[in-house]
């Protein structure tokens, strides 16, 4: 339809806008004003998208991972596993290894001992310093029970891990670990 040659026809008229903060304008469409707010409508449009889309995945990606919470999170519903494993397991006190070693290391070695002395470490919301997460420094509730946030906020048993195993703790304790610290697994000492 080519609206330039209706000019009897009342045409209907359009609010465009001049510019991102401009006032509206009242014009009657035509091919020209149709490409234009077409053209760069979309273009705006693309503009945001492509400033946000990147912001808007991450944020997206955050939200469906857990994140770690910390072993002071499960005190007030789990306050007698919490107690014992604070009194009995040499793990709620792992970053005590680290700062006693710290001088024979290096700092590459150093961030190694975190994956296992810490909770979770190099995963999403886990440790990452003693100054920016001291929750987290020690090897807490979460190291085997993974990430409690969603735990925390619906205190629903299925979103957290309960049922633990051995293979659980040998994501850490692999069999040289096991001869050198002469270890015995949580689950079958009674720590908590």
């Amino acid at each position: 339809m080519n609206l330039d040659n209706n000019k009897d026809q009342v045409q209907p008229e359009l609010k465009v806008w001049v510019g991102m903060f401009g006032q509206p304008r009242t014009v009657k469409p035509n091919v020209i004003t149709l490409r234009y707010s077409v053209k760069y409508g979309a273009m705006a449009f693309l503009s945001v998208v492509l400033a946000l889309g990147p912001w808007c995945v991450i944020r997206a990606e955050d939200k469906a991972t857990p994140r770690y919470v910390g072993m002071s999170s499960c005190k007030p519903c789990h306050s007698k596993q919490y107690q014992s494993f604070s009194s009995y397991a040499k793990k709620s006190s792992s970053f005590q290894s680290i700062n006693r070693l710290r001088k024979e290391l290096t700092p590459e070695a150093i961030r190694g001992c975190y994956a296992c002395h810490t909770t979770g470490y190099g995963k999403p919301g886990g440790f990452v310093s003693e100054e920016a997460t001291p929750d987290l420094k020690n090897a807490g509730c979460e190291v085997c029970h993974g990430p409690g946030e969603l735990h925390v906020r619906t205190q629903d048993p299925q979103d957290i891990k309960g049922h633990l195993t051995e293979q659980d703790c040998e994501v850490c304790h692999i069999s040289d670990r096991v001869k050198a610290f002469r270890y015995k697994p949580l689950i079958s000492g009674g720590a908590h």
